[in-house]
This record gives C-alpha cells, sequence and structure tokens, in this order.
C-alpha cells in the first residue's frame, strides 16, 4: 500500500477542493459492466424459479458442488449459534442493542398539520411489509452486516426480515453469519446470493418469499441486480468499494491514521484510503507508518492510498465535503473543532478514540453506507429506509368551507393545466356560495 503523495502545488493545479476529490475518486477503476449478463440471470430467475437459483448457486458459489436446499432450517440455525464463541456473542449483543437505540431514534411519529383553509393533513408512517437483507460471502464472512440490516429493519417495525447470503463450497453459508442470524430471531435465511438471489427476493419463488426492500452490500452483479429491480423493489442504494478519508492535525498520532488506514484497506481491491494534513512533516510520518504496516500485512498493497497536503485545515474540510467520503474521520484540535462543517460523509467520526472500526460493528452507528461520492445525495441505512411516508388529507363536510376554499383556489389551476375534469371534482365539493 505505497501512498500517493498531493502537494500544496499539486492541489492549487488540480484547481482546489474539487479536482483532488476527482484525481482521488480516479484512483479506484470502475468496475465493467455487468448489466447484459445480470439480465440474463435476472430473466432466468423469472422463468425457472428455484430451480434456476440452484442451478445458478452451483455454477457460481459452490464450485459445481450440488447446492443444500435453499431455506436453511430452524435446527440449522440453533446448531450455529451453539458453534459461536461466547466472546463474539457478547460481542454481537452489544452491537445489536447500540445499533437497535440508535436505529429506533429515526422512527417519527405521526404528524398533524392544520392549515389555514381549515384542511387537516397527517404525515403517517408505516413500516413495509416484507425486507431482506443481502450478506456478502465469498472472502470473508460478515456477521456485523447482518446486525445493521436486521436490526434497522426491526426498528422499523417490519414483521417479516429474511437474510440471504451466498453458500461455499461445502455449501453452506458461514456458521458466524448463522449464527448471528439465530441470535437476532430471523426465521427465514436463505443460501444463495449474487443477482440470482436479488431476483429471487425480488419475484418470489417457490421457496423463497417475495419482499418489498432488499437491502446490504455485495458484489457488481448484485447491485446491477438492486439496481435493475429497482422499479420492482425498494433497494438501499448502489453501494461500491468501499473507502476512508482521515482530515489530522500535526497533534494527531501517526500510528493511529495509519492503523486507521489500513484496517480499512483490509475491505481489499478497489479499497480506498487517503489522509490529508496541512503539515508536510506530519504526512511523512504517516507514510513511514502505512509503508510498515504494508511489509508486515502484504495482503493491504491492492488498495489505493493517497496522501494530500492542505493550505489549513479548512481546505482540508473543503475538500472532505468534495470527496463525500463513506467514512470521514477528524482527529486533532484543529480539525474535530471543524466537526460541524462537515456536510457529504456517510459517517463521520471524531476524535482519536472514534476509529471508524468502531462504527463497523459496536458503535451504534450503521455501517452500510452510501460510497463513491454518494454521500453527497444519499444516507446511511437507517428505519427510514424500510418505511413509507404517507399523507392522509381531511377537508371537513362537503360543501363546507374548506373545500370551497380550496376549490376556488384550486380550479384555475387545474383549467390552466388542461384538466377539466379535475375543476369540477373539487368544484363539486363546494358549498351554495363559493367563495370566489
Amino acid at each position: 500500500m505505497r501512498p500517493e503523495r498531493l502537494g500544496l502545488e499539486d492541489v492549487q493545479r488540480l484547481g482546489g477542493p474539487a479536482g483532488v476529490a476527482e484525481r482521488l475518486r480516479s484512483l479506484v477503476p470502475g468496475g465493467a459492466s455487468v448489466e447484459e449478463d445480470v439480465e440474463v440471470i435476472i430473466a432466468n430467475v423469472w422463468e425457472g424459479g428455484d430451480g434456476a437459483v440452484r442451478e445458478l448457486t452451483r455454477e457460481f458459489d459452490t464450485g459445481g458442488v450440488d447446492p443444500r436446499p435453499l431455506l436453511v432450517s430452524a435446527p440449522e440455525l440453533d446448531d450455529a449459534i451453539r458453534k459461536l464463541p461466547l466472546d463474539v456473542v457478547a460481542g454481537l449483543q452489544v452491537a445489536i442493542a447500540n445499533v437497535a437505540q440508535v436505529a429506533q431514534a429515526g422512527v417519527h411519529e405521526d404528524i398533524a398539520i392544520d392549515l389555514p383553509q381549515g384542511q387537516r393533513v397527517t404525515l403517517r408512517e408505516v413500516p413495509v411489509g416484507a425486507a431482506a437483507v443481502y450478506v456478502p460471502g465469498g472472502r470473508a464472512a460478515y456477521p456485523s452486516t447482518a446486525v445493521m440490516g436486521v436490526v434497522a429493519a426491526r426498528a422499523a417495525g417490519v414483521l417479516e426480515v429474511a437474510v440471504c447470503s451466498p453458500p461455499g463450497g461445502d455449501g453452506e453459508i458461514d456458521a458466524a453469519v448463522l449464527g448471528t442470524c439465530r441470535l437476532l430471531g430471523v426465521e427465514r435465511v436463505y443460501r444463495m446470493g449474487g443477482a440470482q438471489a436479488i431476483a429471487a427476493l425480488a419475484y418470489g419463488t417457490q421457496t423463497v418469499s417475495a419482499v418489498d426492500v432488499i437491502v446490504g452490500p455485495g458484489n457488481l452483479y448484485v447491485q446491477e441486480a438492486k439496481r435493475q429491480l429497482s422499479d420492482r423493489v425498494g433497494i438501499d442504494g448502489f453501494a461500491g468499494p468501499s473507502d476512508l478519508l482521515v482530515v489530522f492535525g500535526d497533534d494527531a498520532d501517526p500510528r493511529l491514521v495509519a492503523l486507521d488506514m489500513a484496517a480499512q484497506a483490509e475491505h481489499g481491491p478497489g479499497s480506498l484510503v487517503g489522509a490529508i494534513c496541512s503539515s508536510a512533516g506530519a504526512l511523512d510520518l504517516l507514510g513511514d507508518e502505512l509503508e510498515r504496516l504494508a511489509q508486515e500485512y502484504p495482503g493491504l498493497r491492492p488498495a489505493a492510498c493517497v496522501l494530500v497536503q492542505s493550505a489549513d485545515a479548512r481546505e482540508a474540510l473543503a475538500i472532505a465535503n468534495a470527496f463525500a467520503a463513506e467514512h470521514l474521520q477528524l482527529i486533532g484540535a484543529e480539525p474535530e473543532a471543524l466537526a460541524g462543517t462537515a456536510r457529504a460523509a456517510g459517517c463521520v467520526f471524531v476524535g482519536a478514540a472514534a476509529a471508524t472500526a468502531f462504527g463497523d460493528y459496536v458503535a451504534g452507528s450503521n455501517h452500510i453506507l452510501p460510497t463513491g461520492g454518494a454521500a453527497r445525495f444519499a444516507s446511511g441505512l437507517s428505519a427510514r429506509h424500510f418505511r413509507r411516508r404517507m399523507a392522509e388529507v381531511r377537508l371537513g363536510a362537503v360543501g363546507g368551507e374548506t373545500a370551497s376554499k380550496l376549490a376556488a383556489a384550486g380550479a384555475p389551476i387545474a383549467r390552466a393545466e388542461g384538466f377539466e375534469l379535475h375543476a369540477r371534482s373539487m368544484e363539486a365539493r363546494m358549498g351554495e356560495n363559493p367563495l370566489r
């Protein structure tokens, strides 16, 4: 993980914060298009149901081994939780409790607004009926992702929550994921992954129940399937490679900054980690620490890494806002004092103690966050992804003052748009002496 270095002259040459942010993003090449491949997979699942999902699982996940039944049985879930070490169970319980408390804070009561003409509009929040959480597999197991997705859905009030995860070469989902699902009380866990899993959850099959919302990270095939099916099922967004940006002062410990960056690079190829500081000397020390960690952990080398020197802490925050990091850390007196100016990040971690890794597991914030700069317009996963807001309108009686006033205001607009029957529909509610 040899860092690229951008000095003050490079920042000026690139045109300031926006140009630096664009340069950082360019360090991670875009993935090859899988649109056509995903279209074929989705069509196969639509036509073939369970059989197509099982065949695709055999091809992509189990290496030719006949897959186990798609639905994991209750006894298998019970057995999985018994295999979890007690300290892992204890840690998961802390994560579940903290994530639940934060998620529940995002659930709002109904709000009634009384308007001048006499009508009442009530904004009601209702949960979706069913949701699914995609938990990636392959190079690692992610029980924490099951926690983040399931707890947020439950806090939103979703009654039916399913989990799916790709099986390995032995045909099984990792025991840590299965045990976590049992700890969360999930009753429907599916052995399936990839685009075929997203299609099955969107359409439903003989075994897989269709859901209203699908959330969770995954590879390019998973994300493309979510995109293609977003007109049929709600999604949390398009999750790309992970990224972290650290803005630090010369009073920060470079060993902690390097460790946090290296930890994020553990997500593998495609990950992007960067740091910004106004002190060239502090960046030198950080670069030395990163080189040391890269030698100690050779697997970190594929991650893209860049160190940027800014004119001051305010410019550093401006670059961070333009970059819109998935994770933003602020370490040091000056950056921490500017935390309130951070406007575009999936999650902001303030202070030397607040490592991004805490947010990945037990801090209480959700680790399913917008990537690729989407934090400019998108939010991290929360209960709101599983809830719909509906407006309920009450105007009183037909012929009443409220309907008459609103018809007098609305009918001319409808006629201006060419909708005569809209106008007549409103005017039919007017009283004998319309106010017009």
